[in-house]
């Protein structure tokens, strides 16, 4: 029987190519496994965006929703800061209407009796008139004082 002669190198040379065999079909098992990791990968992909997109879609008609309430909420604030303005210059007007009178009335009759107790008291009509006409004076001034010191002083 006879032994293939066979040298180093050429020993060498079939350890390589074994190893290059063992390398490239370990290489084609780590890119199998990697397909299968990236199919996965694409599946899980597509079930998330099949499932995640109905979800955004809802969150997008909520969001709508309540922008809609929102709007509505800001009318009705603008309607009552609108209803609180006119009530506010409604209550000026009055204010501003009865408060002349009403000083001119509270001077009328602290004159009276100012005048009615000067006439008692020193029987002199014209000097009774001239302590009414002061007597009316200070309170209108007064009057308008405090009002004017209440925040509701006009004229």
């Amino acid at each position: 029987m006879q032994l293939l002669a066979a040298s180093a190198g050429d020993v060498a040379k079939y350890a390589l190519a074994v190893f290059l065999i063992a390398v490239g079909f370990g290489l084609a098992y780590a890119f199998v496994r990697l397909g299968g990791t990236f199919a996965r990968l694409s599946s899980f992909i597509k079930g998330t965006e099949r499932e995640l997109l109905p979800v955004i879609s809802k969150v997008g008609e909520s969001v709508d929703k309540v922008n809609l309430q929102l709007d509505k909420a800001d009318r009705v604030t603008d309607s009552a800061v609108d209803m609180a303005d006119s009530a506010d210059t409604a209550v000026r007007a009055v204010s501003f209407a009865i408060t002349r009178p009403v000083q001119k009335v509270s001077g009328f009759a602290a004159g009276l009796t100012h005048g009615i107790a000067t006439l008692k008291a020193r029987h002199n009509v014209g000097e009774a008139v001239q302590s009414a006409k002061e007597a009316a004076a200070r309170r209108e001034r007064d009057l308008e004082e405090e009002l004017r010191a209440a925040g509701g002083g006009t004229t």
